[in-house]
């Protein structure tokens, strides 16, 4: 692959950037099939070491079917190793990435080992390395691992992840393997470059996008929410960020890593939420993915409410502030160019978003079907629905939903506005 470069009235090429990906043993390994489509995306090419404990979760023929080359899985190939190739392919990349980073690799490339063609790579590379680590909380939060990240961040090694979440194991918290649209902006940023997919960028522009749930405190120590992963928001953040965008992501409570380049702020409540997008405004495209709860318990007790007390609990609900009709309803000079909305719905979809973008007077509508494992899943589905009619999208992961919204957005209101 090759980049087209402008100089001097001119076209020339440049080579594409390339990364040698370490692919380790973990359930996230399904997670590097896409990370190769996500770096593809962008002009990046891809060669593929696969570990031994990786080819029990991923085969090499998927990885080879992504990346159009061969992928290695043995240290002493006959051919391979005549050319001294573990020292090819460390440095015929500008960047390692290895994803999953299992306790096993950390260790090994922490302490110098060299007994496979993974860890004699990262050995043999010049190259600067980023890890994406996937593991059990207990063995992320172990001493040992602690440790050797330590000295492998001394050494200069960059980090992704992890983030917290539910495990496959059945354990919350920190482990889960980042995503692969939030380790695809760290390459972006380690290899200096930016997105540019098409001509319209977004360069100079301010976008604000909201993730996440709201919680609202029934006390103390209980709140109203619902299963938003804020998987989706935080993935178009990263979006409109590849493509050169300023962006606020105002989240609320959620276990996923920053995307790089993206200022966050962090919430809880709908209210709050509302004050973090005023205080950001002034902004170009306002993106109000949060699914933010609608209603909010009028006089919460400061007091925890005791279970023998409960049954005869009066709760009373009061309306939360309509951020996205808010915004929407602002005056021209403050109000975003470009509104756009997400319509969570289970049934007749299309008509109730349709409805919806009428009602609260936003521009576009994203309308997605919650009823199956949207809310919290990898994928999704979405009609986006403007003044010219439906474009609908088909299932794929979120970084794809993320990346054709971003792409519309783009298109509509390109670069050179707020700073």
């Amino acid at each position: 692959m090759r980049r087209r470069l402008a100089h001097h009235g001119t076209t020339m090429t440049a080579p594409s950037p390339r990364v040698l990906l370490i692919v380790g043993g973990g359930i996230a390994a399904y997670k590097a099939l896409e990370l190769v489509r996500e770096l593809q995306r962008s002009d990046i090419g891809v060669r593929a070491i696969l570990t031994s404990a990786g080819a029990r979760f991923v085969t090499p023929l998927s990885l080879e079917a992504l990346t159009h080359d061969r992928v290695r899985t043995e240290l002493f190939e006959l051919g391979a190793e005549s050319e001294m190739g573990h020292i090819e392919l460390s440095r015929s990349a500008d960047l390692v990435v290895v994803a999953p980073a299992t306790a096993d690799l950390i260790a090994k490339a922490a302490n110098g080992h060299a007994n496979d063609l993974a860890s004699t790579a990262l050995l043999a590379t010049d190259k600067p390395v980023l890890m994406a680590p996937a593991m059990n909380v207990r063995m992320w939060q172990h001493p040992a691992v602690q440790r050797n990240v330590a000295r492998l961040q001394a050494d200069g090694v960059h980090f992704v992840g992890p983030d917290d979440g539910q495990m496959a194991c059945g354990e919350f918290g920190p482990g889960r393997m980042a995503e692969p649209a939030a380790i695809a902006a760290q390459v972006h940023a380690m290899l200096g470059l930016a997105e540019r997919t098409g001509t319209a960028m977004l360069d100079g522009r301010h976008a604000i996008v909201t993730a996440g749930p709201t919680r609202e405190a029934l006390d103390p120590v209980r709140y109203l929410s619902n299963h938003s992963s804020g998987q989706q928001g935080y993935a178009i953040a990263a979006a409109l960020a590849a493509k050169g965008a300023r962006v606020t992501l105002v989240s609320g409570p959620t276990g996923l890593t920053t995307p790089h380049g993206v200022l966050r702020v962090d919430v809880t409540s709908a209210r709050e939420m509302m004050a973090a997008v005023e205080a950001a405004l002034p902004a170009d495209v306002f993106v109000g993915v949060a699914a933010v709860a609608d209603w909010r318990p009028e006089n919460p007790p400061d007091r925890k409410i005791k279970i023998e007390k409960a049954a005869g609990h009066a709760l009373r609900l009061i309306p939360n502030p309509d951020i996205l009709a808010t915004v929407a309803a602002l005056p021209a000079g403050r109000r975003p160019s470009l509104v756009v909305g997400f319509a969570a719905e289970t049934h007749d979809v299309e008509a109730h978003a349709v409805a919806k973008r009428a009602r609260k007077g936003c521009d576009w509508i994203v309308a997605n079907d919650v009823s199956g494992d949207v809310m919290g899943g990898p994928e999704n589905e979405a009609i986006l629905i403007t003044g010219e009619g439906a474009t609908r999208w088909p299932r794929g992961p979120k970084t794809e939903l993320a990346r054709r919204l971003a792409m519309a957005i783009a298109g509509q209101i390109g670069g050179a506005g707020h700073r």
